[in-house]
């Protein structure tokens, strides 16, 4: 089959697989925090209907060209090299635009920035027709990668890596006040602006005597997947890989489980998390491996204070990760001795020592813990001593490779599975 071929069949099944996730999917169960909850969020909630239709035409229509084969390997490289120098360019430029607007001293910001603008129309016209090219792209090598991990099936990866890049939702956490637990997640439009975000957050805790908080996220593990937009191949590339993982998962026992308690959730997270470095890695050794050295360097240079830290690497003044680590052991400890208020005052008090250090935590509650303690795939942080996270990284140890540690853990559906396992 010619890879043009097998491009439109990955899309035509991948469409397959959408249709029927869409006819067969319940809605989510309604609960009494999900409707009390609702009246807040109801107004601001994102349109995941839409969102996915649209995304799916575009990788419809762009798999019908089979643009990425037109290309040699070295033009591959450039066009995603070039793409993500133009979204740097964006960036800044979007930033300089705000500070024109921002600066008091300019009389007519809109006269001011005529030029700055035309600037960016041109840059955003020129991401539109790169961006589609890029991203089928990655999802080809990233689907290459997954075929020699043997984690397809007949040289196809099920479902097919498709994602877009796109401004992400915004994640409402919901966990009680007396323990770290998400009980609730709602998405909520992009363009939230921050003082909605704390409206909301405020009116909820309020009526409902619960700890809320509105978190952004890089990447969702929708179909096709959503990606936050970035200026780091590194990073872009754990993201495609992890939410990719998630919905391989889905498939799966443990990824159909993820709501079914606490664990289960933080067992998926920290198993895609480790997948997603894992598979960038090699991605980057592969097809970019200028930039190898810069992400083990990366990666190892942030790790947290533990035993493992590696011999004469220099620790950073304020040890982020340990802090957390710190902080998150504390509040346990005070909520399990039902001295909420107490946990609640000393978060605020922790969050100003963040602050301080250059950290600055907007809200640093019950729900922080509960959204980011999920994941796992390094030591402390805000997992504190939850005992799963570390127990899947054991997993991984123990596993000769990666492709033998995700086909274990996938058919597990409790964290007793993965006790049971590696009591063996």
């Amino acid at each position: 089959m010619s890879t043009h071929l097998r491009r439109l069949y990955e899309a035509l099944l991948a469409l397959l697989l959408l249709l029927t996730l869409l006819g067969g999917a319940a809605p989510l169960p309604p609960t009494e925090l999900r409707d009390q909850v609702r009246v807040f969020t109801r107004a601001v909630e994102f349109d995941y209907p839409t969102w996915t239709m649209e995304a799916f035409a575009g990788k419809l229509g762009q798999a019908a060209l089979g643009t990425p084969f037109y290309f040699a390997e070295d033009s591959r490289h450039r066009i995603v090299v070039d793409y993500l120098q133009l979204i740097d360019q964006i960036l800044a430029n979007e930033y300089s635009l705000g500070l024109v607007y921002s600066d008091p001293a300019v009389a007519d910001p809109e006269s001011a920035s005529r030029d700055l603008r035309s600037d960016l129309d041109g840059l955003y016209a020129r991401q539109a027709q790169l961006a589609p090219l890029a991203e089928a792209i990655l999802e080809q090598q990233v689907s290459t990668l997954l075929a020699d991990l043997e984690l397809t099936l007949g040289g196809q990866p099920i479902p097919p890596v498709l994602f877009h890049i796109s401004p992400l939702p915004y994640h409402l956490v919901v966990s009680p006040r007396e323990r770290i637990q998400q009980e609730l997640a709602v998405s909520l439009d992009p363009d939230l602006t921050v003082d909605r975000q704390a409206s909301i957050e405020a009116q909820i805790d309020s009526a409902l005597d619960v700890s809320s908080l509105v978190v952004p996220i890089g990447g969702l593990g929708s179909y096709p997947t959503m990606i936050m937009r970035t200026t780091s191949l590194s990073w872009l590339a754990e993201v495609i890989a992890h939410e990719w993982i998630h919905n391989w998962l889905t498939l799966r026992p443990l990824g159909a489980n993820y709501n079914t308690t606490p664990e289960l959730r933080t067992m998926n997270e920290t198993t895609a998390s480790i997948a997603g470095s894992e598979i960038a890695r090699l991605l980057l050794g592969r097809y970019y491996p200028e930039l190898l050295a810069a992400y083990d360097s990366l990666a190892q240079t942030s790790l947290p204070s533990s035993p493992r830290w590696p011999e004469g690497a220099p620790r950073p003044p304020f040890d982020f990760r340990a802090q957390m680590y710190l902080t998150r052991v504390r509040v346990d400890s005070l909520l399990a001795e039902g001295r909420i208020a107490e946990a609640e005052a000393y978060m605020e008090a922790r969050r100003l020592v963040f602050w301080e250090h250059g950290y600055p935590i907007r809200r640093l509650n019950q729900a922080y813990f509960a959204f980011h303690g999920a994941y796992a795939s390094y030591p402390g942080g805000a997992a504190g001593e939850d005992p799963v996270g570390p127990a899947v990284r054991v997993l991984r140890e123990q596993s000769d490779s990666l492709t033998d540690f995700l086909k274990t853990i996938a058919a597990m559906d409790s964290f007793d599975d993965l006790q049971a396992v590696l009591a063996r």
